[in-house]
């Protein structure tokens, strides 16, 4: 009978230890982590650097290995939605692009400027695909994408800025909203 409470003391011994060691490395680990917040990486900005080396550089082997500038973009957290804001607070307009040579793409490459950051899409006759995507200062961004179109919102507080580019019933196009 001794040994067995001997035995029973040594069990209740060790699971006390682990239980304390466990908490211990738990409190140490969320105190830590606390403080840390996680953003989705930013895409770079694409600069006349970046455009003039692109020029330079001897056209796209038949490897058909994509550019790397054009990385995907980090998939957000919340399910995609269509945009519905009410027309009495939405300024809908389609933004004229400003001009930009295209790297390798399929299409034309064109840069859509908004309060909330810039959009880059490389535009092509039936397709789009967003080449970057960067907010501007004091603001976030997502990005949702679809076989028919691709949405970037820009947030800062309750503003939003959407830069949604469509393809589905024709070329693609470009609408810049804010609400």
């Amino acid at each position: 009978m001794a040994a067995m409470r001997r035995g029973l003391v040594h069990v209740l011994a060790w699971l006390l230890a682990t239980g304390a060691a466990v908490t211990l490395s738990w409190w140490g680990v969320h105190t830590v982590m606390a403080g840390t917040a996680y953003d989705p990486p930013r895409a770079l900005p694409i600069t006349a650097a970046d455009v003039s080396a692109r020029e330079q550089e001897p056209a796209a082997s038949s490897t058909g290995r994509p550019s790397p500038t054009a990385s995907p973009s980090p998939t957000p957290s919340r399910v995609p939605r269509e945009p519905s804001p009410s027309p009495s607070r939405t300024a809908t307009a389609t933004a004229p692009p400003a001009p930009s040579p295209s790297p390798t793409g399929s299409g034309r490459v064109r840069s859509y400027d908004t309060d909330g950051g810039r959009a880059v899409f490389d535009l092509g006759p039936s397709s789009a695909s967003l080449v970057s995507a960067t907010p501007g200062a004091g603001w976030s961004m997502q990005v949702w994408k679809t076989e028919t179109w691709i949405r970037v919102e820009f947030t800062s507080g309750a503003d939003r800025v959407s830069v949604f580019c469509t393809w589905h019933d024709g070329p693609p196009r470009v609408e810049i909203g804010s609400y």
